[in-house]
Order: structure tokens, then C-alpha cells, then sequence
């Protein structure tokens, strides 16, 4: 018996069966790869850059699925802000990058993922949160990334990739969508306005002019599609009542439709 647990043990070290962020190393070289994405987070006053490797980026472009392998970093900054705590912004118009403060990473690789419930799993995806240093953060909610991203599995469960497979909106978009309309305005990671009034059985539409995705999820309540950068997305309250919602993607966004 004890040789045959042994051998077990063996087994699943040699397969990295057990799944956990433990498997995700920090990737130490992403700089070497390919920057596809940088934002400004007013909501949490943070840069943010976002790299994979050169090959990932290429792939993607081609049209094909994000390859096993792929490892996706995100790293966060804070910047630099006023007297009153408000950032400052540099000769681009954008938030100006201090310190690093922390790195977040989602790798793939092939049979990752098996052992979670489909409740929770993410593909072949595991995530892993790492300090400034690269070391491993104890505090970091991993649970919170799987649900973030589960509900993206159209797209591979992640929420960057029109910007990574270069289908993201440009600028034109901003102009088009300033010329729109919509009931509530998504910028600077806001809803405006926050509260809201609409109709029962009348669709509420939102437009986005930030250059980021954004998604409504309202409480034990409908979902809407990701839009990007000058799209709209709509969602129907059909009884009375106020309705806390929040942004899919982006939690502490938050908003109340009262609906009459």
C-alpha cells in the first residue's frame, strides 16, 4: 500500500495534477515580451500594464486561440498625486507611473484547471498575486480571479483580449461615442449618473467611452454583454424597486437603478 501511494505521489507531481496558484512561478522576464495594454484605474489611482510573450500576441493576431503557455502579467503602479490626493497627469494626458506596487498573472497550460468544480474553473487558466518583489502574496484572494473572469469562457476567460488580439476600439470611437446617447455614461471608472431612474419593462442603455470593457451585473439581476470603447449594452428591470448593480469586470464601480 505504502508503494502504491508513493507511487501516486510521484504520479501527480510529475503531471501537476493538484491545481493551486503555488503552480504559477513568477515570471521574472516579462519584460522581455510584449507590452499590449496600459490603463489609467482613477478608481483605485493605479497605472496598470499588461504583458504576454511576443509568440502569444502573434497567435492571437492570427486568429488562432490563445496557445498553452500563455502567460499573461499585469502590473499594477501607483503614481504620483497632489496635495489633495488626486493624480497627476503628465504631458499625455495619462496618469504618471511612481512605484510598482504589485503583480497579478493568469497562465495556461494544457490539463490545468481539471480538478475544479465547473463552478469555478477557468479553462486551463490558474492565477496566482505577487508583491512588488515577485514573491508570492498570502493575502491575496485567488477565488476572487476565478470568479471575475468565469463568465468570460467566449473569450478564453480574458477580459483584455480585444486588446491583446488589437479589436479594441480606437480613438475614432471615443468621438462617435461622445456623440451618442445613452441613459447612463461608463468614464473614468464611474456610472454616471450613479443613481438612476427607468422604467419597469423599459430597456436602460449604458455607453462606454472608457478605453477599457465594462460590464453591468446587477444583484440577483440580469448581466450584460462586455462592451468596448463607444458601445452600448442595455438591461431590462420588469418590477418596481432600487437595484444595486456594479461593473462585471470592475467590482468597486458601483451604481442604483430605481426603477418605477
Amino acid at each position: 500500500m505504502k508503494i502504491r501511494l508513493c507511487l501516486l505521489s510521484l504520479a501527480i507531481a510529475s503531471t501537476g495534477a493538484v491545481a493551486g496558484p503555488e503552480k504559477i512561478k513568477f515570471p521574472a522576464d516579462y519584460l522581455k515580451g510584449q507590452l499590449y495594454q496600459t490603463l489609467d484605474r482613477p478608481d483605485t489611482k493605479q497605472y496598470r500594464e499588461l504583458y504576454t510573450q511576443a509568440s502569444v500576441v502573434d497567435a492571437v493576431r492570427r486568429g488562432k486561440p490563445i496557445p498553452s503557455g500563455a502567460v499573461l502579467t499585469l502590473v499594477q503602479w501607483n503614481v504620483f498625486e497632489d496635495a489633495n490626493g488626486k493624480p497627476l497627469l503628465g504631458p499625455d494626458g495619462r496618469f504618471i507611473k511612481k512605484e510598482v506596487i504589485a503583480h497579478t498573472v493568469m497562465e495556461k497550460q494544457a490539463g490545468w484547471g481539471a480538478e475544479y468544480p465547473a463552478s469555478k474553473r477557468n479553462g486551463e487558466w490558474e492565477y496566482q498575486a505577487f508583491n512588488a518583489q515577485g514573491l508570492p502574496n498570502p493575502k491575496a484572494n485567488i477565488d476572487a480571479c476565478f470568479q471575475c473572469h468565469l463568465p468570460h469562457a467566449k473569450q478564453d476567460f480574458v477580459i483584455s483580449l480585444a486588446k491583446l488580439n488589437n479589436t479594441f476600439p480606437g480613438a475614432h470611437a471615443v468621438a462617435k461615442a461622445k456623440s451618442a446617447k445613452g441613459d447612463v455614461t461608463v468614464a473614468s471608472f464611474q456610472f454616471m449618473p450613479a443613481t438612476i431612474n427607468a422604467a419597469a419593462g423599459k430597456p436602460l442603455t449604458f455607453l462606454n467611452v472608457d478605453d477599457t470593457p465594462h460590464q453591468v451585473s446587477v444583484a440577483n439581476g440580469p448581466r450584460s454583454a462586455v462592451f468596448l470603447r463607444g458601445q452600448k449594452a442595455s438591461i431590462t428591470l420588469d418590477k418596481a424597486g432600487d437595484y444595486a448593480y456594479i461593473c462585471g469586470l470592475h467590482p468597486s464601480m458601483k451604481g442604483v437603478i430605481s426603477v418605477k
